[in-house]
């Protein structure tokens, strides 16, 4: 069984309209969907084939009461989430969600690195909702991208906190673009936000065979473009969209991609 710590494991979509992102991603992406609500939550999974690959909820009222606004949020293992809370407050990050059991699936926190991109930390997640660990799958997240205020003290900060290690660098126009592994695998990339952005944060990038025609689709169900398509090194093609909610989201067509490829020097996705 491969150790999860560090890992991307989940991923999750917080909206103020479950029906309207139910149909809008499986129209672009090709998502199923299917019901896991549990008392006193609604909860829906997307699905590729017969596998969840992300879930869906409402962003909760408390949540919309401080401005949080529609977002995807991932999910990172670790060994210990009580332990890995205290050692984010101690490298001066935040915790939006203290330590909170859910019963039969996992314990959990939502916090932020001190540069305050959001993420969440489990333990013990439900094998019915576990990602999986390979990059390339269909629909699954291909590409994780912190665009931080400065990438080497965020990289400083993770490496201290899950143990990620430098992958390949690439500089270009927006200075070094710099890759991480987990577990001897790179699974994605930092570098320095534009200075337009209030707010470092991160993208996740969703695999797909046509990203041309995917646009299309975005736009067709009310989605927003935000940059590209356009070819990267390596391969790859990406675009930024903007989801009809205003949650921000990619899309990665790497089918004659390397394992690692450089986001193209442009103007960065708008905050929300």
């Amino acid at each position: 069984m491969v150790n999860s710590h560090g890992r991307f494991v989940w991923y999750e979509l917080m909206t103020t309209d479950i029906e309207t992102a139910k149909a809008f991603y499986a129209n672009v992406v090709g998502w199923g969907t299917r019901d896991a609500s549990a008392p006193g939550l609604a909860y829906s999974l997307f699905t590729s084939g017969d596998s969840p690959v992300t879930g869906l909820m409402s962003v909760p009222e408390g949540a919309r009461r401080t401005g949080v606004t529609p977002q995807w949020m991932g999910y990172v293992g670790v060994d210990d989430v009580d332990d890995a809370v205290d050692r984010i407050k101690r490298l001066g990050g935040a915790v939006y969600v203290p330590p909170t059991d859910l019963p039969n699936i996992s314990r959990f926190s939502v916090v932020a690195d001190p540069q305050m991109a959001t993420l969440a930390l489990v333990k013990g997640q439900n094998s019915g909702r576990a990602q999986s660990a390979e990059l390339g799958g269909s629909g699954r997240v291909g590409w994780h991208e912190l665009l931080a205020t400065d990438w080497e003290k965020a990289f400083a900060f993770y490496a201290e906190l899950f143990g990620w290690q430098k992958a390949d660098s690439h500089t270009g126009e927006m200075g070094t673009y710099q890759g991480f592994s987990a577990g001897g695998k790179t699974i994605g990339g930092m570098l320095n936000k534009a200075a337009t952005l209030p707010l470092p944060f991160w993208l996740y990038y969703f695999n797909i065979d046509d990203v041309q025609a995917a646009a299309k689709r975005v736009e067709a169900a009310g989605g927003q473009i935000l940059y590209g398509p356009t070819a990267v090194p390596g391969g790859a093609w990406v675009v930024h969209c903007m989801d009809p909610q205003g949650a921000i989201f990619a899309l990665l067509d790497r089918r004659k991609a390397v394992v690692y490829f450089e986001r193209p020097a442009s103007r960065d996705p708008p905050m929300r």
